[in-house]
C-alpha cells in the first residue's frame, strides 16, 4: 500500500545549500585575511614587499570583493536556497541549474582573485570586474532567478513567506543594477570602457553602488533575519504586517539614495538633494524591519542569555539600526561635507558589513549547518560563545577608532589660519590618524581570529562519526538477545 502524499515525507534538494554554506565559511576567512593585511599595510607600508600584486591599489577591491559577493553572496545562495524550499514545501526547481549556479558563482571568483591582483579593472566601486566575468556573473544571476522564482511558482502552499519577498526582490533589482551599470564597448579580452560619460557614468555607478548595499547587503539579509530569528526564538515574526509595510516603503524608497555618494561633485544640486531626502526617508523603513526583529524576542528574552545563535542575530540587528540611522545623517549635506573622504566613512561602512552581515550571517550558518548535516548542534557551544565575544570587541574598536579619526580628520582639512591658508598639511593630519590605524588593525584581527574559530567548530560539525556510539552497540546487543 503506497503511503498517503499527506505522509510522504517531504525531499529536499540540500546538496548545493551544503556546498554554499560551506564556501561561505572558506570565503570569509580569505577576505577577512585580505582586509587584516590591509589594515597592517596601512601601518606599515613597507608589507607589500614591492610586489605589484601586494600592493594596497590592488589588494583593496580583491577585499571587498572577497566579503561582500564571495562571503556574503555564498551566504545568500546557501540561505534562500535553504529558506525557499522549506517556506514553499518544495524541492529547488532544476537542480541541476541550481548546482550550475554553485560552481559559476565560484567560477567568477577565482577569476576576480586573479584579475584584480593583476590590475585589470573597470575602476568601479563594487564592479571593478571586467566585461567576460561580468558576462558570467549576469549568467549565473539569471539562472539563480530561475532556480528561485520556478521554487516560487511550484510552491505546495499559497502563501509566499515574507523572506522570499526580500529574495526575490534582491535578485530581481541586483540583476537590473549589473547589468545597466557594467553596459560597456569591450576593447580586448581585459579592457572595455563604459558606454557612459563623466558624470552621468558617475551617477549610474552611484545608483548601483548604493543599491548593491541596498539590495545586495540589505534586503537578502533581512531575508535571512525574518526566517532565522523567528526559528531561532520558537515564535512567529513579531508583527507580519509591519513585515509586509517594511519590505514595500524599503524597496520603493533605496533605489533614489545613490546620488548622497557624490555630493559637492558635479551632479545637478537637485539629484544631490533627491538623493539627501530620500536617505533620510529610508531611516523609517530600515527602523520598522529591526524593531520587527527585535521584538520578535518578547517575552522570551532569557533565550538571548542561554542561545549565543540568537546574539549573533540580534546584536547584528543592532549594528544594522545603528549603521541605518549612521547612513541618513551622513547623506545630510552640512554632515557631509565633514564626513565625506575621511575614515568614518570606513567606520560606517564597516558597521554594516562586519556588524550586520558578517553577525547575521554567522548566526545563520551556525543554525544552519547542523540541519544540513543531521547534527543536533554544532560541535562546541563554548566556541560559538568565543566567536561571538571575538567579532563584537573587534567590531567596536574597529568603528570607534574610525569614527575618531574621521572626525578628526575632518576638521583637520577644513581648519584654516587667519590669512585663509590651511592649519595642517595633508601628512600631519596622516600623522594624527597613525594611532587610529593601530587599533583598527587589532579589531579586524580580532574579528578574523572569531572567523578562524568558527571554521574549526563547523570542520568537526560535518565530520561524519568515525564509529558508532557505545549506547547504539549495546542496544543492538539487547535487541539480538530478545530475539534469541
Amino acid at each position: 500500500m503506497s503511503a498517503s502524499p499527506a505522509s510522504t515525507p517531504l525531499q529536499y534538494d540540500d546538496e548545493v545549500v551544503r556546498r554554499f554554506a560551506l564556501t561561505t565559511v572558506l570565503w570569509g576567512l580569505v577576505g577577512m585575511a585580505v582586509g587584516v593585511l590591509l589594515a597592517a599595510q596601512l601601518l606599515w607600508p613597507a608589507l607589500n614587499f614591492d610586489i605589484p600584486w601586494l600592493t594596497y591599489s590592488r589588494l583593496r577591491p580583491l577585499h571587498t570583493n572577497a566579503v561582500i559577493f564571495a562571503f556574503g553572496g555564498s551566504g545568500l545562495f546557501a540561505t534562500s536556497y535553504y529558506i525557499v524550499q522549506r517556506t514553499c514545501h518544495t524541492a529547488l526547481f532544476l537542480p541541476r541549474l541550481a548546482m550550475f549556479t554553485f560552481w559559476g558563482w565560484q567560477a567568477v571568483i577565482v577569476a576576480a582573485a586573479i584579475t584584480l591582483p593583476m590590475g585589470i579593472t573597470q575602476g568601479k566601486e563594487y564592479a571593478e570586474l571586467e566585461w567576460p566575468i561580468d558576462l558570467l556573473i549576469a549568467i549565473v544571476w539569471v539562472s539563480y532567478a530561475v532556480v528561485f522564482f520556478g521554487t516560487i511558482v511550484k510552491r505546495k502552499v499559497d502563501h509566499i513567506y515574507v523572506a522570499n519577498w526580500f529574495f526575490g526582490a534582491y535578485i530581481l533589482t541586483i540583476a537590473v543594477l549589473h547589468i545597466v551599470n557594467n553596459l560597456s564597448i569591450p576593447f580586448s579580452l581585459t579592457k572595455s570602457y563604459s558606454i557612459y560619460g563623466g558624470s552621468v557614468d558617475a551617477m549610474v555607478q552611484w545608483w548601483y553602488g548604493h543599491n548593491a548595499v541596498g539590495f545586495f547587503l540589505t534586503a537578502g539579509f533581512l531575508g535571512m533575519m525574518y526566517y532565522f530569528i523567528p526559528k531561532q526564538v520558537g515564535r512567529p515574526i513579531y508583527s507580519y504586517r509591519l513585515s509586509i509595510v517594511h519590505f514595500w516603503a524599503l524597496i520603493s524608497t533605496y533605489m533614489w539614495a545613490g546620488p548622497h555618494h557624490l555630493m559637492y561633485t558635479s551632479l545637478p544640486d537637485w539629484v544631490q538633494s533627491l538623493g539627501m531626502v530620500f536617505s533620510l526617508i529610508l531611516l523609517a523603513p530600515s527602523w520598522g524591519g529591526m524593531i520587527n526583529g527585535v521584538m520578535t524576542l518578547s517575552g522570551a528574552w532569557h533565550k538571548l542569555r542561554e542561545d549565543p545563535i540568537l546574539k549573533f542575530l540580534i546584536v547584528s540587528l543592532s549594528f544594522y539600526g545603528m549603521s541605518t540611522f549612521e547612513g541618513p545623517m551622513m547623506s545630510i549635506k552640512t554632515v557631509n561635507a565633514l564626513s565625506h573622504y575621511t575614515d568614518w566613512t570606513i567606520g560606517h561602512v564597516h558597521s554594516g558589513a562586519l556588524g550586520w552581515v558578517g553577525l547575521i550571517t554567522m548566526g545563520s550558518l551556525y543554525a544552519l549547518i547542523p540541519k544540513l548535516y543531521g547534527k543536533p548542534q554544532m560541535h562546541s557551544i563554548p566556541a560559538i560563545n568565543l566567536h561571538f565575544w571575538l567579532a563584537t570587541i573587534g567590531i567596536v574598536l574597529y568603528i570607534v577608532a574610525m569614527w575618531i579619526a574621521g572626525v578628526m580628520q575632518g576638521l583637520m582639512w577644513r581648519a584654516v589660519n587667519d590669512d585663509g591658508s590651511l592649519t595642517y598639511s595633508f601628512v600631519e593630519a596622516l600623522v594624527a590618524t597613525h594611532p587610529f590605524y593601530a587599533v583598527r588593525l587589532a579589531g579586524g584581527a580580532l574579528y578574523l581570529s572569531g572567523m578562524v574559530v568558527m571554521a574549526w567548530n563547523v570542520w568537526k560539525t560535518v565530520q561524519p562519526q568515525s564509529q558508532p556510539s557505545r549506547a547504539r552497540v549495546v542496544s543492538q546487543a539487547d535487541l539480538a538477545g530478545a530475539i534469541k
